[in-house]
C-alpha cells in the first residue's frame, strides 16, 4: 500500500503522475487528505481524497509519497501526524519518498537525509541537511526516494515503480505512456 499525503497547497503533478503510474503497475495507492476530505492544489485543482489522514494504517504501508508544492509541503511538515508518520515509516525501513520542496523542508527538516544521496528543487539544497545533493530527476538510497520537481514527476513516479515492483514493471509503464527517457 502506498499513501500519498494531500495538504493544502500540494503541487499536483508530482501527487497525481505517481498515483497514476503507481496504479498503472498495480500498486495499491491510496490519496490522504490531511487538511480535509477534498484538497485544493497549488494551482486551484480540487481533489477527492480516498480517506483521511486519520484511517492512515501504517502498518499496511509499504510507503508514504511527500508531494511538495506551496504552501503544501509547509502545510504537511506542520502536521505532527504526518511527522509521526514519516519517522514510524523511515524508523521501520519503509519506503518514504518526498519530492520538490518536500525533501528539503520534510526529509531534511527531520534529519532524514544524513549521509544519503538526494535532489530536491532547485535552489533548496541547502535544507537538505547531511545530504550529497545530487542534480537528477529522482534519486534512490536506500528507502529514501527523492525527485526535483515538476519536470522530474514521471522519472520519480518510475522510481516508486523500481523500488516496489522491480525495474523491468517500471519500464514496461514507462513506456506504455511513452516515456522513453527512463532508465
Amino acid at each position: 500500500m502506498v499513501y500519498v499525503l494531500l495538504a493544502e497547497g500540494f503541487e499536483e503533478v508530482e501527487a497525481l503522475t505517481p498515483v497514476d503510474l503507481l496504479r498503472r503497475a498495480g500498486v495499491e495507492t491510496r490519496l490522504v487528505g490531511v487538511t480535509g476530505a477534498t484538497v485544493c492544489g497549488a494551482r486551484g485543482i480540487n481533489v477527492v481524497t480516498d480517506l483521511s489522514m486519520d484511517e492512515v494504517d501504517l502498518a499496511k504501508a509499504d510507503m508514504l509519497v511527500l508531494p511538495g508544492g506551496m504552501p503544501g509541503t509547509t502545510n504537511l511538515y506542520a502536521d505532527k501526524r504526518v511527522t509521526d508518520a514519516v519517522r514510524t515509516m523511515a524508523d521501520a525501513g519503509k519506503y518514504v519518498a518526498a519530492i520538490c520542496a518536500a525533501p528539503s523542508i520534510i526529509l531534511g527538516g527531520m534529519g532524514l537525509l544524513e549521509g544519503k544521496k538526494a535532489t530536491c528543487y532547485p535552489g533548496m539544497e541547502d535544507g537538505m541537511t547531511g545530504a550529497t545533493p545530487v542534480k537528477a530527476n529522482a534519486v534512490t538510497d536506500g528507502k529514501i526516494i527523492t525527485g526535483c520537481g515538476v519536470g522530474g514527476a514521471l522519472d520519480f513516479a518510475c522510481e516508486l515503480i523500481t523500488a516496489l515492483c522491480g525495474k523491468a514493471k517500471a519500464d514496461e509503464i514507462a513506456e506504455s505512456v511513452v516515456h522513453h527517457v527512463y532508465g
